[in-house]
């Protein structure tokens, strides 16, 4: 899977890397946060406002990303590139912005990782399993003229580890019960955040 999806060709001002966040809480409700694509700020707390510019969130969809004050630029446009509900593969491409991740292309899938037999109060078991997520996302970006490969990657990175970490703070601390997670039909309902 990483191979497949995380593996990218660049050109000689691009750089690339990936991050890895262990998630304690089942795939479903972790995918129904990742696949929200007009509402990225459920998450991502450098977002302070999402608007669908064109389509209704699914792949090819345009949205507009306003952005906190304080950070390095105030709005972004993106497009969903893929989404895969099969497969909880999403990517999106900043088309425009008023800030330095210019040709910027993101990947993040969704893994299960279960774990028969544990049993601790606070975790979240269907039967005898035991559910975490591993979320892997991947980048290209231009690295602007006046920076260098590794200052490029460094702040991209820190961008999305702070991303990563969000989203499985969300997750680990939605008010939801396992029998929703279990039986969360994706094509029909989505947790809200």
């Amino acid at each position: 899977m990483i191979k497949l999806h995380h593996t990218h060709e660049l050109s000689p001002r691009q750089c690339s890397s990936f991050l890895v966040q262990v998630i304690d809480a089942p795939l479903p409700l972790v995918w129904s946060l990742v696949r929200k694509f007009d509402k990225p700020q459920c998450y991502k707390n450098f977002i302070s406002s999402c608007t669908l510019i064109s389509g209704e969130g699914g792949v090819g969809s345009i949205r507009e990303v306003n952005l906190v004050s304080g950070f390095p630029g105030k709005k972004s446009i993106e497009r969903l590139d893929i989404l895969d509900d099969d497969m909880h593969v999403s990517v999106f491409s900043i088309l425009d912005a008023d800030h330095s991740f210019l040709n910027f292309k993101s990947t993040i899938t969704l893994h299960e990782d279960k774990q028969e037999d544990h049993q601790e109060k606070e975790d979240h078991i269907i039967g005898n399993n035991y559910y975490k997520t591993v979320a892997i996302q991947s980048y290209v970006v231009d690295i602007p003229e006046i920076s260098c490969r590794d200052d490029t990657c460094e702040v991209t990175d820190n961008i999305l580890r702070w991303n990563l970490r969000s989203l499985a703070w969300v997750a680990e601390n939605m008010d939801t019960t396992d029998d929703q997670v279990s039986s969360l039909d994706l094509n029909k309902k989505e947790i809200a955040c």
